[in-house]
Formats: C-alpha cells, sequence, structure tokens
C-alpha cells in the first residue's frame, strides 16, 4: 500500500532531536533495550515460570497470556512493515555519530544501537513495548494497586518510544502507531483468551478473579495466522528480512500453541533449578534462531522448539515425576 505512508514522514522532530546533548542521546540508547524483543521474552518466560499467586489469580494462564498478546504485536508489527515498506530516517542508514568521549567499549554497543536497517512503519519497539507493558499490567492484577501499574506500564512504553526518536531509528509518527497498534493488539488478545474484562461478562467480579480461566492458544493461533499472512505480503513485495521476520512469528505462534497443550495452566511456579539451564538452553535456540536466518527452515524449527519449551515447562516436573 505505497503512498499510504509517506517515506518522509517527519514532524520537524529531528530538529529537535539535533539539539539534545550527547549525553541524553546516549542514556536513550540504553532505554530502547527495554524493549528489545530478546528482553521481552526472557522478562515474560521469568514472569510466566516464577509468578507466585501473589501476582495473579492463575499466574501461569496470565503468564501464558500475555507471551501470546506479545506474540500478536510483533506479527501485527511484521505485516505492517511488508504492507507499507517505508524506509526509516536518513539517520538510522549511517555512518554512525559516535561520541567521542564514550569509551572504546561502548562505542561499538552504542553504533548497534543507532544504526538500524529495514522499514520503519510502525516501530517493532514502539509496539512490543506498549504490548507487553501492558500485558504486564493486566494481567499480573494482584501486583501492586491498578493506578501504579499502569502509570508505570506507561511510562516504560512511553520512553522507550521516545527513545526510538531520539535516536534518530524512526520517525514520530513511527512510535505513535506503534504504542496505539500494540495497545490494541493487546486488548484483541485477551478477548481472544476470554479475559471477562474486556468482554464484558460477569466473571470479572469473581473471586478467582478475570485470569482464572484464560486460554492463550486462540491468541497464539491469531500470532501466527497474522505471521502468515505477513509472510505472503513480504513474499509478493520482495521483502526477504521480513519474511524471516514473519516466519519467527509464525513458529513462535504455532510453538505456543503447541506448548500450551502440555499444560494445565495451574502449575506451581518453577524453582531455580529447573529454570536456570532451562533459560540457557532456549535462549540459546533463540540466538541460534536469528543466527542462522540464512536458513528459513532451521530457523523456523530452532524457534518452534524453543518457544514450545518455555511455555511447556511448568509442567516439566510432573512429567517427570511420573512413574514409566
Amino acid at each position: 500500500m505505497t503512498g499510504l505512508v509517506a517515506a518522509e514522514r517527519g514532524l520537524g522532530e529531528t530538529a529537535i532531536v539535533d539539539a539534545l546533548p550527547e549525553v541524553v542521546v546516549v542514556a536513550f540508547a540504553a532505554v530502547t533495550h527495554l524493549a528489545d524483543p530478546w528482553f521481552l521474552f526472557a522478562l515474560l518466560a521469568v514472569g510466566y515460570w516464577f509468578a507466585s499467586d501473589g501476582t495473579a489469580g492463575s499466574p501461569r494462564r496470565a503468564g501464558a497470556t500475555a507471551i501470546a498478546a506479545v506474540t500478536c504485536a510483533y506479527a501485527a508489527t511484521a505485516l505492517g512493515k511488508a504492507w507499507f515498506a517505508v524506509p526509516r530516517p536518513p539517520g538510522a542508514m549511517g555512518p554512525a555519530d559516535v561520541p567521542t568521549w564514550l569509551p572504546a567499549l561502548l562505542s561499538g554497543w552504542y553504533e548497534a544501537q543507532v544504526l538500524s536497517d529495514g522499514f520503519g512503519f510502525p516501530s517493532g519497539h514502539a509496539t512490543g513495548g506498549a504490548a507487553a507493558y501492558l500485558a504486564i499490567a493486566l494481567l499480573y492484577d494482584r501486583l501492586w494497586t491498578p493506578k501504579t501499574r499502569y502509570v508505570a506500564a506507561a511510562g516504560v512504553a512511553l520512553a522507550v518510544a521516545a527513545s526510538r526518536v531520539v535516536i534518530e531509528v524512526h520517525y514520530l509518527v513511527d512510535v505513535l502507531a506503534g504504542l496505539a497498534v500494540g495497545s490494541g493488539v493487546v486488548l484483541g488478545a485477551l478477548w481472544l483468551a476470554g479475559d471477562p474484562r474486556v468482554r464484558r461478562s460477569a466473571a470479572a467480579t469473581s473471586p478467582a478473579g478475570p485470569t482464572a480461566d484464560l486460554d492463550p492458544a486462540p491468541a497464539f493461533l491469531t500470532a501466527a495466522g497474522l505471521s502468515l499472512v505477513a509472510a505472503g505480503v513480504a513474499l509478493t513485495g520482495g521483502h526477504t528480512g521480513e519474511v524471516v521476520e514473519a516466519g519467527i512469528g509464525i513458529a513462535t505462534g504455532f510453538g505456543g500453541a503447541i506448548g500450551w497443550r502440555l499444560v494445565a495452566g495451574d502449575e506451581p511456579p518453577l524453582s531455580i533449578r529447573v529454570a536456570v539451564p532451562a533459560l540457557a538452553v532456549t535462549g540459546a535456540l533463540w540466538v541460534g534462531a536469528y543466527a542462522l536466518a540464512d536458513s528459513l527452515p532451521v530457523t523456523l524449527v530452532a524457534t518452534t522448539v524453543a518457544v514450545v519449551a518455555v511455555v511447556a515447562l511448568p509442567a516439566l516436573p510432573e512429567y517427570a515425576g511420573r512413574p514409566t
């Protein structure tokens, strides 16, 4: 849909950003990590594994639904980027203007943060950040007070969105669209999961709480479907990089749905001795999936296995304890 979103879509924000002190830009380059895909999925996995009854009425259902919601958000991002296919700001293409006062050890990190390829609309970081932190605020409904959760979620999501503009890898329009898409997708995913607050059913006020009967499988499958559409759009447009991203979304969606079939939903929190090696193994699979992106079948298999393992892991102690 070329033309619906202009390649040059700045609103004057570049002039403001260019006037900021270098130390502010460096600080925002660090803030942007709060919505890196690896960070968000690690955060959500840890919440899913370790959350207790003090954080949600049904912590495993809440955690899996949060993962499914963010998977849907990334699928929507992949579809949007392939559909609109508009570039990032010129500053994202390089060369990077690295502050001379940065230590040599940080210069490479900073350059990696402020240079980015691929399409720019909507912002994946803004979309993923809005989705992840809103999902956490909504689903971990026994953590802090509602006001505290929502203010914290909004603060982090807005800080991440601002960081993408400050380091000049996105226009303001890109991050505003990302915030809107991420928030809307979360509400849609919760509706698919059966959240009574979104469906406006009486169960929302039940003693068991709104997370008691959540089923994340429909949201996982929707993410896979959206990613499949994104892959088709990307293939039609010849956008190889977006095909890989969409493929990872397909694998994540199907992997999540498969993993959830192995879980009852009422499992206790994981022990550290199970979670630490599991995090190392699944993390290695994720890294390998991206490192081997040139081989799409390998990437799909590695991603699927990693997501199945993450979602099914709470059931492992029960399976391991069964007599053979």
